[in-house]
Parts: C-alpha cells; sequence; structure tokens
C-alpha cells in the first residue's frame, strides 16, 4: 500500500489511499467491513468527495461566520481542551519496576490461590447401596463405570468427575472428607442432605502464591489506574482552590 498515493483531487485538495485507510479505521471493525473491498473504498472514496465539496460549499457561503455555527465550534473546541488537558495530566503517570515489586511484597496475601482439590464422586440414595457398589470397586469395577452406572448425579457423564474446588464449595461434610483425604483415595458413604457419596480424590493442590511475572501486567494495569487517579483527583483539588464551584442544590 502506497499511502501517499493520490486518489482523488477536490479543487487541488488531496484525498492520498492513507487517509481513506485512516478514516476505515477511525470506524471501529464492524462499520469499517462494509467498505473492506475495492467497491466499499470507492464508496468511501466518494463519500470524502462529497464531504470536500460540502465544505467548500459551505466556506463559500459563509457559514463559519453564523452565530450558531460560531457557538458549536467553541464548545467544541472547549470539549477538546477538557480532553487534551487530561491527556497531558496522565501522559507522564507511570509505574516503575521498583513500585510493582514492592506493592506486591507487601501484599502477597492478594496473590494466594487457596488449597483446592479435584474429586468424582457417585451419589446414592442409601447406605446399603454405596457399600454395594464399594465391594464392586474392590473387586476391580473402574470408580468412572461405577459412576456412570449408579450415580444420580449429573457428573454421572463425566465419571463422576466434579473438577477443582475450594473450601466453602461444597456441603460441609463432603469438603471435610474430601480435603482429608490422600490423592488416589476412596471414601467410605459420606452422608450429606442429598444422599450418600463415595468420594475419589484426584488430586490436591496447597495453597500457593502467584509468581511476580505471573501477576505483573495485571499488577501493573492495577497500579497506573490507582496512580492516575490520585494524580487526577490532585488536580481537581487543586483547581478548586483557584476557582469558584458553587453547586445549587
Amino acid at each position: 500500500m502506497d499511502k501517499n498515493k493520490v486518489l482523488a483531487t477536490v479543487n487541488g485538495k488531496a484525498i492520498t489511499e492513507g487517509y481513506v485507510n485512516e478514516v476505515l479505521e477511525g470506524m471501529g471493525p464492524q462499520k469499517a467491513m462494509q467498505f473492506n473491498s475495492e467497491h466499499g473504498k470507492r464508496l468511501l472514496l466518494n463519500d470524502l468527495i462529497n464531504e470536500e465539496l460540502f465544505y467548500l460549499g459551505a466556506k463559500e457561503s459563509g457559514y463559519e461566520n453564523d452565530k450558531e455555527f460560531q457557538e458549536q465550534l467553541e464548545q467544541m473546541k472547549a470539549n477538546l481542551l477538557k480532553q487534551y488537558a487530561l491527556k497531558k495530566l496522565l501522559e507522564d503517570v507511570e509505574v516503575t519496576e521498583e513500585e510493582l515489586l514492592d506493592y506486591y511484597n507487601q501484599n502477597k496475601n492478594y496473590f494466594k490461590t487457596p488449597e483446592s482439590v479435584r474429586a468424582s464422586h457417585i451419589l446414592v440414595d442409601t447406605e446399603k447401596k454405596a457399600n454395594d457398589i464399594l465391594e464392586e470397586l474392590n473387586k476391580g469395577l473402574s470408580f468412572e463405570s461405577a459412576a456412570e452406572k449408579y450415580s444420580k448425579c449429573p457428573s454421572k457423564t463425566n465419571g463422576g468427575d466434579l473438577g477443582y474446588f475450594t473450601r466453602g464449595r461444597m456441603v460441609p461434610e463432603f469438603e471435610k472428607a474430601s480435603f482429608e483425604m490422600e490423592k488416589g483415595e476412596i471414601s467410605k458413604p459420606v452422608k450429606t442432605q442429598f444422599g450418600y457419596h463415595i468420594i475419589k480424590l484426584i488430586d490436591k493442590k496447597e495453597e500457593s502464591i502467584s509468581k511476580f511475572e505471573d501477576v505483573k501486567n495485571r499488577l501493573k494495569e492495577q497500579l497506573l489506574m490507582n496512580k492516575q487517579r490520585q494524580v487526577y483527583l490532585n488536580r481537581v483539588n487543586e483547581l478548586k482552590k483557584k476557582y469558584e464551584v458553587v453547586i445549587n442544590e
């Protein structure tokens, strides 16, 4: 693509391929898709030509001197200046590596991953049924097959697998049994409000703290946002001391 390639001129003003692509990029992906073809770009070019013609016509008609236009122009300038002032205020705000490390080291509790376990279970209505299934398991029936065959929990379609869970996610009796088991262990029947469970502990993960490198980018975004907000509030308070603000209740 030659961004300097002139696609059209209107009263001597060039409309380049680069400018057409800038307009496309500013539209957002959904709207830009309508023009993302040779035919679409030709339509867009015609629109840009028409806009230039309207601009020239407006200049010739002296619209820029109309009171209404001048008022709108001043409002647009004011809004643009507000945005520009905010950009200038925040553009130099940054978070250093040292600040990130200090925050991480002083707030490691925020980066804890709690202890979790992964368990499968077989849920039945009676303790006798649960004990009968345990006998079949002892005789060689796989836990997954037993879950698919006997469990009344929807997890039966996954061989009883409930995935990983932390404390507070399961009913107390089920949670207590699961977190006290060892990896690979199969429990005796555990009674809960739902019935009797045979639990198999698939895996156990101890509490851990995320490494600095793993949370660095997320932490940087958070601290930068906090720092920018503080700079913003400090500037607001500074300006309030300089300019009178009256709020009418």
